[in-house]
Parts: C-alpha cells; sequence; structure tokens
C-alpha cells in the first residue's frame, strides 16, 4: 500500500534566500511563490498532521517557517494549521488553556477563530461605510457599473 501524499504550504517569516532554498530543496521539492516567501509541498503521511510535522522537521534548519497548512480543506471543511510556538507564547497559551480546561490546541483554535470572526465584522463595517460614503454621491446603478468596470480591470481579476 502506497503512503499517501499531502499537498502542504509552507508560510515564512521572510523571504528564503537563494542559498536556503536550495538546501531545503536538496531534502524536499518546494515550489516557490514570486517572492520566495510562501513554498508548496506534497509530503508523504498516514495523515495530514504527520505530513506536516515530518516536513517542519526536514525544513525547520534550513528555512525561516512561520506557519505550515494544508493547501486543501479535509472532508468537514477544515485545514490544518501547524504552527511551532516561541517558548514564551506556548507557556502563556499552556496557563490558558489550563485555565479554561482545554487542550493548548482548542484554546488556539477558539481564539483564531473569535479573531478572524471579528476582523471579518470589522471588514465588512469598514466596506459598508466606504460603500455609503461612495453612494452619496452617484446612484447603486452607477456604483455598480464602475465597479464592474474596476474589477474586471484589475490585475488577478477574473476573466469573465
Amino acid at each position: 500500500m502506497t503512503m499517501p501524499h499531502h499537498a502542504l504550504e509552507i508560510v515564512l517569516t521572510r523571504s528564503a534566500r537563494p542559498a536556503e532554498l536550495r538546501a531545503a530543496t536538496r531534502s524536499i521539492p518546494l515550489a516557490a511563490n514570486h517572492d520566495a516567501t510562501r513554498l508548496m509541498a506534497l509530503c508523504p503521511g498516514k495523515t495530514a498532521r504527520r505530513a506536516a510535522h515530518r516536513l517542519r522537521r526536514r525544513l525547520g534548519t534550513h528555512l525561516p517557517i512561520d506557519v505550515i497548512t494544508t493547501r486543501y480543506p479535509d472532508s468537514h471543511g477544515q485545514v490544518l494549521l501547524n504552527v511551532s510556538l516561541p517558548p514564551a507564547a506556548q507557556a502563556t497559551l499552556s496557563r490558558t488553556a489550563k485555565q479554561t480546561g482545554q487542550s493548548p490546541e482548542q484554546t488556539l483554535k477558539r481564539t483564531l477563530h473569535q479573531k478572524l470572526n471579528q476582523y471579518d465584522r470589522e471588514e465588512t463595517d469598514r466596506l459598508t461605510h466606504a460603500v455609503k460614503h461612495l453612494l452619496t454621491g452617484t446612484t447603486p446603478a452607477h456604483f455598480l457599473t464602475a465597479v464592474g468596470h474596476a474589477l474586471t480591470r484589475s490585475p488577478g481579476a477574473a476573466p469573465w
């Protein structure tokens, strides 16, 4: 039976230097984005968690890894987030987890969900305010036409 491979994305704390990338690719094949801050790898492992752990062990000495995540959600719509925290942050997380009666992983997951939901609310409020401001000087139809033009002429826009 063959070992499944998992598509993993590596986010670096800074752009990888060419020598670092060469050293890392001797350990495992990697694909880098344009500024070498994000890398992709196919890594074998019985589970995505094991594959991410193996990848961090193999590349951790070669690259300034911030986060390793699965590229595609699992059957429950979840992505794996592999984070290596500094000792002080790990101690704080452990204390908080102990106080709440949860595991550090559950505490981190809950905190991330809260912060992401807060960000979504704030971003929605910011955009709503900006759109209301723009609509004070035009009609909704003109505004939608202008947005459509801007989106189709933006770099990276979907080719409709």
